[in-house]
């Protein structure tokens, strides 16, 4: 799994990055906005940059700078850079905060927007409590994770 830092213009990207198992900083959340200070948080803790700031990129080792402006662009060029864009077999990371997430007991009970864990697979963040469970959204950013990821080959082979 990549480690990675998502600049102040990529949020849809670092939940989709969270989703498929990436340990994602975003930098707002960290109240981070400054080009400077962007860097620094990438090299302190180790993490790949992206962004779509040319800039900025060229002044961070091993960032990868994005073109596009839309998620499915984005995604694009993240599988062409060899990024893994795979939703794992049970949800690890939380898309609101990155942190890890734990399996619900099935006799456990869950708030009332979150389905029963003893009717359906529900996972909890360890952070900030939110749950989380494979429903029609895990369904829709795999097919499109999977749409992404097959146009990139057939172009590599067309």
């Amino acid at each position: 799994m990549g480690r990675f830092l998502c600049d102040a213009m990529l949020g849809k990207l670092a939940r989709y990055l969270r989703m498929c198992g990436h340990d994602t900083a975003y930098a707002l959340d960290r109240g981070v906005e400054a080009d400077d200070d962007i860097a620094t948080l990438a090299r302190r803790e180790d993490r790949r940059l992206l962004t779509r700031d040319a800039d900025l990129a060229a002044r961070t080792d091993g960032a990868i700078r994005l073109a596009a402006k839309d998620i499915e662009g984005q995604l694009r060029e993240l599988d062409a850079a060899g990024v893994r864009l795979s939703l794992p077999d049970a949800p690890r990371r939380c898309g609101r905060c990155n942190g890890a997430l734990d399996p619900v007991d099935s006799a456990a009970s869950t708030p009332d927007h979150a389905p029963d864990p003893s009717e359906t697979d529900v996972w909890e963040c360890v952070s900030c409590g939110a749950h989380f469970w494979k429903g029609s959204h895990w369904d829709d950013v795999r097919a499109r994770l999977a749409s992404v990821t097959q146009s990139v080959r057939d172009n590599r082979n067309g």
